[in-house]
């Protein structure tokens, strides 16, 4: 008895100890610069060779001191995102950034990180920005930011930015804890998907009939990001 007891006991422990680990490791070199010419799949990206780094993997003209078309999709707005796959130096080191350009009433409508935590400053313009709990509370918290303001959207909550102003743009640097933080806007998730999910499932779902879940889905639901 006392043996099997040992034995869930060192069972117990050892889940514990994986669970505490089961997370993105920090980097165990200085730097992890991605091979995107490998084929081996793995978590991330395989490492390039240190000798064949250079200073350009770590480099990109990105011009985001550029105003970006809002012009572009209905929705007002353009996601710029730097990210791992444009610069293979952030391989492994847990971070990327995205410019956001407003048009005047545009948004960058309700979307998730599900791998990212985000900080947002405003450079220019206001911004009325929001995020949902989780359930069962699902509260909303709000707030109207200015030029130089900061705000927090933490990972995987749902969340939003809309220009408020109707005359004026707006501009915004988000940074983002992930090189790859994923973005899943919920209204293309969920009307825009191939193939689209039964009218059944999402007239039960939003309480609504058949006919304005197949008007939403014969929207075309276009992509903010670039």
């Amino acid at each position: 008895m006392a043996s099997s007891s040992c034995f869930l006991l060192i069972a117990f422990l050892a889940l514990a100890s994986w669970q505490a680990i089961a997370s993105d490791p920090s980097p165990l070199q200085d730097f992890c610069v991605a091979d995107n010419s490998s084929h081996v799949l793995v978590n991330g990206f395989v490492c390039k060779d240190p000798k064949d780094v250079k200073a350009e993997d770590f480099f990109l003209a990105a011009k985001l001191d550029m105003p970006r078309d809002t012009k572009i999709n209905k929705v007002g707005s353009n996601v710029t995102l730097i990210n791992v796959m444009r610069i293979p130096g952030l391989n492994t080191l847990g971070i990327s950034l995205a410019r956001i350009d407003y048009a005047p009433l545009g948004e960058n409508p309700p979307h998730t990180h599900p791998r990212a935590t985000e900080i947002l400053t405003v450079l220019e313009g206001t911004l009325y920005v929001g995020f949902v709990t989780s359930n069962p509370e699902n509260k909303f918290l709000s707030k109207v930011l200015n030029k130089g303001d900061v705000f927090v959207f933490p990972e995987g909550l749902i969340h939003f930015q809309f220009n408020p102003n109707p005359y004026k743009s707006a501009v915004a640097i988000a940074a983002l804890s992930s090189q790859n933080p994923g973005a899943i806007t919920i209204a293309n998730a969920v009307f825009g998907s191939k193939p689209a999910i039964s009218d059944d499932v999402l007239a039960k779902a939003f309480q609504v009939d058949k006919k304005t879940v197949d008007w939403l889905q014969a929207q075309f639901w276009a992509d903010n990001h670039n």
